[in-house]
């Protein structure tokens, strides 16, 4: 009785320590946190840095418009990340590993994922870096 006691004890002093106990109730997924990156033809982006946290479901919206052909790539955050899935003109792409979207004409691309990792983890348009078209994902 006196060893259950201790434990008791030893658990609310954690409790107390970290802040608390954690706590998540419902469905992770069906309540992201939305964030948006515009690219443009004349070579803007609406964000250069996004910040992230771990275990955090995001849904990223990414659009091309006016543009030619542009490569969204962030091969380290998707690195670092869990992937649920990616959805294009309303089709859903699950089991994406390393998404590279590429744009051949305006529309959206949303990937739906969880950081895992923290860093700094770059993102940009595959050869308009040098341009402007480069940013990064910093996940605390």
């Amino acid at each position: 009785m006196l060893a259950r006691f201790i434990d008791v004890l030893g658990l609310l002093a954690l409790a107390a320590w970290t802040g608390g106990p954690a706590l998540a109730r419902g469905n992770l997924a069906s309540r992201p946190t939305e964030i948006k990156l515009d690219i443009k033809g004349d070579l803007t982006m609406s964000a250069k840095e996004f910040k992230l946290e771990t275990g955090k479901y995001y849904k990223l919206a990414v659009s091309v418009q006016g543009g030619d052909e542009f490569r969204f790539m962030a091969p380290d955050m998707w690195l670092s990340a869990w992937i649920n899935q990616v959805v294009i003109a309303g089709i859903e792409i699950h089991n994406v590993a390393s998404p590279e979207i590429e744009f051949d004409k305006d529309g959206t691309a949303t990937i739906y994922f969880v950081p895992v990792r923290t860093g700094r983890f770059k993102f940009y348009v595959k050869g308009h870096e040098e341009r402007g078209l480069a940013g990064q994902f910093i996940v605390e």
